[in-house]
């Protein structure tokens, strides 16, 4: 069996994807990279991923698929995953060689301790096209640092201080046994993917090093703010799938404090990025739409709604007319900051 299970989502991706391979292989025998063409068509992405998986056939394997989108890639890097822990590592990504191998030791370490490991934290870095200051993305506030620790131990997240797809390496097979299966055809389930499996992590390890380096700064990338607009109705059934799973999980997810208060605030922000690229649209339909969504909320959940409803973001996001709505804008702007939109 494996140490680690890393899957990369491709989809014409011949530009960029042999830098994150590269960067996977110094792993070694103890890493599985699975290469998940999702359905190719415009560009070498399939021939380039049978390359590498007839060079590396101890390391890398092949996965050709119909296109599903990202959330499919996920779900089939899961299917297939034989290595203890998983990671998804997006094709136009890569990470960093001294980090990645103090990871691998690291989950070799706890692999062989008396207490199981649920998800492995470390920072990532922006890599923002034409910037030459990094952002890095950490938690050494928030959590504990070199030890095993629970929710319990959390301390109060920053907003926009959150645990990404970027930061984590779950156990696999805690994520078969919650179930989780990404949508298809849809951008930004990986807000999904580091939401619905927090209520079944009971232990986690945080590493301090600046391990996962994210791309950004295409125009056609996904958080590119034009075509997060564009893809709105995507974003927004994100947005109640994880409201329906905060209320169907309730009672479970109120067990534990901490866990409910960093969920609910993750709610939060996502519900704020919606309501702004609903605002900054500029459209009625939008505007309609904006307000049905929090309508669905308060459907759903009362109590949560009145509570994301309260908070500083929730108001200001609800004042009414064009001033309001330029307060909002302002908002959205932090937002830009915190989230490094294009």
């Amino acid at each position: 069996m494996k140490l680690l299970t890393i899957a990369i989502p491709c989809y014409n991706s011949e530009g960029y994807m042999a830098k994150c391979i590269d960067s996977l292989l110094v792993g070694g025998k103890d890493v599985e990279i699975l290469i998940v063409d999702d359905g190719s068509t415009k560009d070498r992405t399939p021939q380039i991923a049978d390359e590498y998986a007839a060079k590396y056939p101890d390391i890398v394997k092949a996965i050709h698929k119909e296109n599903g989108g990202h959330g499919s890639a996920v779900n089939t890097g899961i299917d297939n995953a034989t290595g203890l822990y998983f990671k998804v590592v997006d094709s136009d990504d890569w990470v960093k060689q001294e980090a990645y191998l103090q990871i691998l030791d690291k989950l070799r370490e706890l692999t062989a301790g008396p207490v199981t490991l649920d998800m492995l934290i470390s920072n990532f870095v922006y890599e923002k096209e034409g910037e030459k200051k990094k952002k890095v993305m950490q938690y050494r506030r928030s959590i504990p640092v070199d030890r095993m620790f629970t929710w319990s131990d959390c301390k109060h997240f920053p907003v926009g201080h959150y645990i990404l797809m970027h930061s984590v390496i779950f156990r696999t097979n805690l994520l078969r046994e919650c179930g989780i299966r990404l949508p298809e055809h849809t951008f930004y389930v990986d807000n999904l993917y580091v939401f619905e499996p927090l209520p079944y992590v009971k232990n986690m390890y945080y590493m301090d090093v600046n391990f996962y380096r994210y791309y950004i700064g295409r125009e056609d990338q996904s958080v590119n703010e034009t075509v997060m607009i564009s893809r709105i109705d995507q974003q927004i059934r994100v947005n109640k799938l994880m409201i329906e799973y905060m209320v169907d999980h309730k009672a479970e997810i109120m067990r534990n404090r901490r866990l409910y208060q960093y969920m609910r605030s993750y709610l939060d922000i996502i519900t704020a990025v919606s309501s702004i690229l609903l605002i900054r649209s500029e459209t009625e339909e939008n505007l309609e739409k904006k307000k049905e969504l929090w309508e669905y909320l308060k459907k759903k959940d009362r109590f949560l709604y009145r509570r994301l409803r309260s908070g500083v973001m929730g108001s200001a996001l609800n004042l009414p007319g064009k001033g309001g709505r330029r307060i909002c804008v302002d908002i959205y702007r932090i937002c830009q900051k915190i989230f490094k939109f294009n």
